[in-house]
């Protein structure tokens, strides 16, 4: 008896330990390069959850006074991402080394992040601070990501610009659609000058949940036109907004539970051209569970679920199906989004290994 209760300790203690968030950053350190003095500047850290427990940012404190942070407050799931992004306002000339501590439920619960630059009253340098060349303007970022947005969210993406043409330049943005709004200060950029242009995304007018793609273009000169050199990729992720449910609401809620969340399907298609696995979905929770948006990102890529209304309990098979011919078609990921009414899981990522 003693042997067994032993052994079930162990085990339970082992479970404990492989059930656990993990932290990961894209970035640990983040160089702006030169920055101007009096002319506050952003970098945002991209969390993500590697490990199989919702990760919890429980607080994230600037080194100095002079940053400023916000960052995702919601539990992350397994396999999400986060944000934590800084304002830095150097309040002094010269160079800098600055750090910001991360506190989250993760092991270890303490992680530094930390940013790096120089202060001077005119920049020469303009390559890292904003490393993206269009034409003859440079700026901070060629992607638009809104990760986590719910109805009724009106987030905030800023671009910063560079004009290194001898011309006055307006900074645009064209093809803009309906749930994108700008707003450019200033308007007129003279040789050297910076600007910045701020995107508001509406969300009450995505189409629907899951995610939205589009492409913005930005102008290079007045009477520019829409190409590949001047496009940058819009995408945004609308969720189910669970923040009014009650305590007991929240206990008889659905719980979402997949069998594996990463398909390796490369040494079945290696030997021929299609190949298919199933995928178990069972709902563990206490309420009716819905599958309300199943998206993959590739012609290659189908999914099949007859049932998307699991009662407590019940299990459905995901068939997720690979054409070898069709992935080279088109660019994009082997991946399938899929949005739920479980509060802690809206979001689930199932990733497609094919070769």
């Amino acid at each position: 008896m003693k042997r067994f209760f032993i052994t079930y300790i162990f085990v339970a203690l082992g479970v404990a330990i492989m059930a656990q968030p993990r932290f990961s950053s894209n970035k640990e350190t983040f160089s702006f390069g030169q920055i101007e003095w009096k002319h506050p500047v952003t970098v945002q850290y991209i969390v993500t959850n590697t490990g199989n427990k919702p990760l919890v940012l429980t607080e994230v404190e600037p080194s100095c006074a002079c940053a400023l942070v916000q960052w995702t407050k919601e539990p992350i799931a397994s396999g999400e991402k986060g944000m934590i992004s800084v304002e830095f306002d150097a309040k002094a000339l010269g160079h800098f080394d600055k750090s910001i501590a991360v506190y989250s439920n993760a092991s270890p619960h303490l992680t530094y992040l930390h940013f790096t630059g120089e202060v001077v009253t005119e920049i020469k340098d303009y390559t890292q601070g904003y490393p993206y060349l269009i034409g003859q303007i440079r700026v901070d970022k060629n992607t638009l990501d809104f990760p986590n947005v719910y109805r009724g969210e009106h987030d905030v993406v800023k671009i910063g610009v560079v004009n290194l043409s001898d011309k006055p330049y307006e900074p645009v943005l064209m093809h803009l659609p309906p749930y994108l709004e700008m707003a450019v200060q200033p308007e007129t950029l003279q040789k050297g000058e910076k600007g910045v242009i701020s995107l508001t995304l509406k969300a009450e007018k995505l189409p629907d949940f899951g995610l939205t793609q589009a492409s913005v273009y930005l102008a290079r000169f007045s009477g520019d036109k829409v190409s590949e050199e001047n496009e940058i990729p819009f995408s945004a992720v609308l969720l189910p907004d669970f923040s009014g449910l009650t305590d007991t609401e929240k206990a008889n809620a659905p719980v979402v539970h997949l069998s594996k969340t990463e398909v390796d399907l490369s040494s079945m298609l290696f030997k021929k051209n299609k190949a298919k696995e199933d995928i178990l979905i069972t709902n563990t929770g206490k309420s009716p569970l819905h599958v309300n948006k199943l998206q993959v990102f590739n012609p290659a890529v189908g999914v099949n679920l007859k049932k998307s209304i699991l009662q407590p309990g019940e299990t459905a098979a995901l068939r997720v199906m690979v054409d070898k011919k069709n992935i080279a078609r088109k660019r994009g990921y082997l991946r399938i989004l899929m949005i739920t009414n479980d509060p802690a899981q809206p979001k689930i990522e199932i990733n497609i290994k094919a070769k």
